[in-house]
């Protein structure tokens, strides 16, 4: 029995890398149907090969997390790739994506691109962002593809770590990989469509090596619809917030109309920028309005 990665699941077949980098094509034992279990990418199994090539999937080791859109599981982290211009940079979509990635327990690191696009007050407005996130304890990284600026600290975050690709499309996901591995030529727009409908939901999901790390190629985030998150449960999703709900007066405190809320004075203060509040109060009507799953 030899042990390896999942890095890709097509037709029924699992492509297994093993740790001499071999790659093994399984098939999953039928017991897996039985249990409802479908193996996922990025899933540490177990496996009988039959030779080099082929083998069958035995024991799936237990995820520390699973994506259902995309399909994936034991992500060390989310790379949210926001241009900088050309989409313009939306806070109201980044700090979405920030709530369901802190929702998942996983880390979230900000990379901007197309800085080349910049004039200087655009580019004094874009720093503006940068040092609010950082101080909300967010890694974020400045790139530019055309300029090749900023890939050594990519290489340098995606090292030895499994990472997801989330960001709307044409913000230069694609792009930025082939600066980094000019082999891949991957279609410009090709990467993940953060909406990703029609053609592409039906595209696999596939883990491709950058420089020392696992790269999941996907269709990307389907649906950004909080649809998981309660209201008790938004609040631990701003960081700002964790960090300051211990001192409000009431234990469970929402930050709506409590008196002596210390992230509402964090606010008024301005501690925390007034957009990160309003959209928190956004994604919280949201939730509120939902309709109840029976």
């Amino acid at each position: 029995m030899e042990e390896g990665k999942i890095i890709k699941a097509l037709s029924g077949f699992y492509y297994v890398i093993t740790k001499d980098e071999r790659i093994v094509q399984c098939r999953g034992r039928g017991v897996f149907r039985k249990q409802k279990i479908t193996p996922l990418v990025g899933d540490f199994v177990q496996f009988q090969a039959e030779n080099d090539h082929e083998g069958y999937i035995l024991n799936i080791f237990e995820r520390k997390n699973e994506l259902v859109r995309p399909p994936i599981s034991n992500v060390d982290q989310a790379i949210l790739v926001f241009s900088a211009a050309n989409p313009d940079f939306s806070t109201s979509l980044l700090d979405r994506f920030l709530v369901l990635i802190e929702s998942k327990k996983m880390k979230s690191i900000i990379c901007i691109t197309k800085l080349d696009l910049l004039n200087e007050s655009e580019k004094e407005s874009i720093d503006q962002f940068v040092h609010h996130y950082r101080s909300f304890g967010y890694e974020v990284i400045l790139t530019s593809s055309i300029l090749n600026e900023g890939l050594d600290p990519f290489i340098h975050c995606i090292q030895g770590k499994t990472s997801v690709f989330a960001g709307q499309s044409g913000v230069g996901k694609s792009s930025l990989l082939n600066a980094i591995r000019p082999d891949l030529q991957l279609k410009t727009g090709d990467i993940s469509q953060s909406l990703g409908r029609g053609k592409h939901t039906t595209r696999h999901v596939e883990l491709i090596k950058v420089e020392e790390g696992l790269i999941a190629d996907t269709p990307g985030f389907s649906s950004l619809e909080l649809t998981e998150i309660t209201a008790e449960e938004l609040a631990a999703c701003f960081p700002e917030m964790v960090e300051r709900s211990h001192e409000c007066k009431f234990r469970g405190c929402l930050h709506l109309n409590e008196p002596k809320c210390q992230v509402k004075a964090a606010v008024e203060n301005g501690e925390i920028p007034s957009y990160r509040y309003e959209h928190y109060q956004q994604f919280m009507e949201e939730i509120k309005e939902r309709k109840p799953r029976y």
